[in-house]
This record gives structure tokens, C-alpha cells and sequence, in this order.
């Protein structure tokens, strides 16, 4: 049998200016290659130069390519707001060119307005299947009615639908999608990296002190990621717990305002900022920790998450998305998303837990092979579908011919 040609369009991929980005779908797609002839195509948004924009955007450097998964970069032009609701027609206008090269045999997604759009006006075009992947915010954080119908059209259009949580799943349902295309495949994890750890070890390599109660954050420095509500409940537990250290671990827009504001706080010798770190160091970083705390407002399936787990570290966070799929009382805590009060005491209660952290470490195990071959099921179904269905119209041309 021959290896499947899959045509991968998503704008969630990592780039020399942010080699972090779309972790989750690169660690799929460097697994699904080891099962499938992958070729990545990634469409950017392209500014017009007269705009400026506020929030954190460097323009992509195109020749380039992340290791092992070959990846082809475009631009299409944008005006933020304005053309929105063209943006998927634009980008498809760009996409076709570049898929159509590659000849494959089924066309997969994530990220579903525009680049999920584009995918499904390119596929039809061409008489392929299209397997489109809403990855959290996409689905959870819809702009305007616009976006919000054209995704619905995604939606709709799709051959099947991949979603990253049975909560983006039912998302996906309220939006008129068919539950007969819908998979719900959860993100993994690399247990060569992510795995429990000797904490006092760690925290020697980090130069954290042996008595530190020390809480990591690991996402982007972002306002949604709670990590202002995160610094307050920090300086509210700092006036009776003089052990008490805050690590923040990414990099974003809110990284030097956050900054400032632990300087104004008072704090800059109780909370640090690491920055944006490989894989292997966010692992340290773990391991070295008491505790994750992810208080985001929104989330789809975080990999922060999955990855603490791993390494047998509870988790606070918000009960938001999948949060309640991964957490659970054997492993973390829950509290309101933008509740200082809550996750304070959440905090508190988590740090003066007994955790079991080899029971914690079995509780989420999940490889990213696991991942790759789930999708794979679910491309090679759509393939399938797609080829029965094209002999089925074959087959009635051919007797409505005889018929002649």
C-alpha cells in the first residue's frame, strides 16, 4: 500500500521569529511523516506597510524551515478588520497554486478561519478531501459575525473535523457541525523529555533554593493567559509565605509590562521572568517547580498542561476548555478564569498538598505517535470516503452514457 500524500495547511507553525509557535501541530506532523508524505504549507497574513500594528507582529522570514518537517511559507495581503470577511478567499486564491504542486492526496488542517476556509474552497476545486483541525481559539474566540459564519461554513464544508478536546467538540456542534465528521484527538506528549525529575536536582541546575515553594508558568506572556491575576495572587501569598518564588516562562507582548509591573510590586525578588525556553529547559523548569499554574481565560488543550503532568507536577488553573478533561482533584486544582480570590486560595491549597507525583506523571501518558497515527486514521478515512464516492459518480456518468 502506498504512503499517503498529505497537504498540511496551517498558519500554527513555528517561525524563525517564533520558533515556539504551533508546537502541537508540528510535534503531530513530525510523527505523522513516519506514516504519510507531508508537506506543510503555511499561509501568513500580510500587512499593509502604512499599518502599525498593536499587538506583538514580525513579519516572517519565508525560505525559512523548522527541522524535520519540510515547510513551504506564503504571504497573502490583509487589512486587519476591513478584509476579514475576504481574508479566506484571499488566502485560497494563494493556497491553490502551492497544493495543487503537491498532488495530495487529502488536504488537512488547523486553524479554521481563513487557512480551514481556504482548505475547503481549495479542495473542493480540486476534488479533495479536506480534514480541517480547530486547535482552542479559533473556535473559542470568534472576532466578529463574520468570521464566526465563515467558520461555520468551514465547519460544514469539511470532510471530517478534528477537534483537540470533547469542549471544542461540542463547540463545533453549536456551530452546525455534523458529530458524524467530528474526532476528538488530545494533544501528547514527549515522555523523553517530560518525565519526573529529581526536583532538588533541578532546582541546583536553576540555582532555585532547596526550600523554595516555587510556581512556574509556562505560555505567552498575554493578559488572556492570567498572568496579571496570577502575579496579584502571587503578592497576596508572598505576606505570609517568605519561601514563596513565581517563575514566568514564554515570551509575548506582556513580558516587559509585567515587568514593571512586579518592580512597582515590590516583587522583583520573588518573581522572575525566563523568557522563552527549549523544550528540554521548560522541563527543568518543571521539575523544579511545586506546582503549574495556568490561570488562562480561555484554552483549548494546553500543552503546558500535559507536560507538567508528565513530569508528576500538579497543575492550578482555570476551568476553562479542557481543563477539567486533564485535572482532575488527584492531580491539581480548578478555580473561575479572572477570580484573583479563587485562585489565590487555590494556590494556597495546592502548595500545602502531600502530591503523589509518580501517581500524578500515570495519570495523562500519551505519546505524540499515538497522536500522529489518530490523525492518520482520520485522513485515510476521509481519502477513502472521497475515492468511493468519485467511482460512484464515475460509474453513473458511465451508465447514463450506456444509456445514450
Amino acid at each position: 500500500m502506498t504512503r499517503p500524500k498529505i497537504a498540511v495547511v496551517t498558519p500554527e507553525f513555528p517561525t524563525r521569529e517564533y520558533p515556539h509557535r504551533g508546537r502541537s501541530v508540528y510535534q503531530t506532523l513530525r510523527h505523522l511523516q513516519n506514516y504519510a508524505d507531508v508537506q506543510v504549507v503555511c499561509p501568513l497574513p500580510r500587512y499593509p506597510a502604512w499599518f502599525q500594528p498593536k499587538f506583538d507582529h514580525r513579519r516572517a522570514e519565508l525560505n525559512y524551515s523548522p527541522p524535520d518537517v519540510p515547510a513551504f511559507y506564503f504571504e497573502y495581503p490583509t487589512i486587519p478588520g476591513m478584509t476579514r470577511p475576504i481574508n479566506g478567499l484571499t488566502c485560497a486564491h494563494y493556497l491553490e497554486a502551492h497544493v495543487r504542486n503537491t498532488r495530495p492526496d487529502v488536504i488537512l488542517n488547523f486553524w479554521l478561519y481563513p487557512a480551514g476556509f481556504a482548505a475547503v474552497v481549495v479542495g473542493r476545486k480540486l476534488g479533495l478531501p479536506v480534514v480541517v483541525g480547530s486547535v482552542g481559539s479559533d473556535l473559542n474566540a470568534i472576532r466578529d459575525p463574520f468570521s464566526r459564519w465563515l467558520t461555520r461554513r468551514t465547519l460544514i464544508g469539511a470532510s471530517r473535523i478534528i477537534t483537540k478536546s470533547e469542549q471544542l467538540r461540542r463547540r463545533a456542534l453549536d456551530m452546525g457541525a455534523d458529530p458524524s465528521k467530528l474526532h476528538v484527538v488530545v494533544n501528547g506528549c514527549d515522555s523523553g523529555i517530560f518525565f519526573v525529575r529529581d526536583r532538588n536536582v533541578a532546582r541546583q541546575e536553576l540555582n532555585v533554593a532547596r526550600d523554595a515553594e516555587l510556581i512556574v508558568f509556562v505560555g505567552r506572556m498575554n493578559q488572556a493567559k492570567g498572568i496579571g491575576e496570577l502575579l496579584e495572587s502571587v503578592s497576596v501569598l508572598s505576606e505570609k509565605n517568605p519561601h514563596l518564588r513565581l517563575v514566568y516562562v514564554g515570551d509575548g507582548p506582556e513580558l516587559a509590562p509585567m515587568q514593571e509591573k512586579t518592580r512597582a510590586a515590590g516583587l522583583t525578588d520573588r518573581v522572575f521572568f525566563a523568557g522563552a525556553c527549549s523544550s528540554l529547559r521548560v522541563a527543568q523548569w518543571l521539575a523544579a517547580s511545586n506546582l503549574l499554574a495556568l490561570p488562562s481565560y480561555a484554552e483549548g488543550c494546553p500543552n503546558a498542561v500535559i507536560e507538567a503532568l508528565s513530569c508528576g507536577r500538579p497543575v492550578v488553573a482555570t476551568s476553562v476548555g479542557s481543563m477539567p478533561e486533564l485535572v482532575d482533584s488527584r492531580c491539581g486544582m480548578l478555580a473561575p478564569p479572572r477570580q484573583i480570590k479563587s485562585l489565590t486560595n487555590a494556590l494556597d491549597a495546592a502548595l500545602s498538598c502531600e502530591w503523589d507525583e509518580n501517581a500524578i506523571a500515570h495519570h495523562f501518558r500519551r505519546e505524540w505517535d499515538q497522536v500522529a497515527q489518530e490523525v492518520l486514521a482520520i485522513c485515510e478515512a476521509s481519502r477513502e470516503q472521497g475515492q468511493s464516492r468519485l467511482l460512484e459518480r464515475n460509474a453513473f456518468t458511465q451508465s447514463g452514457a450506456a444509456a445514450d
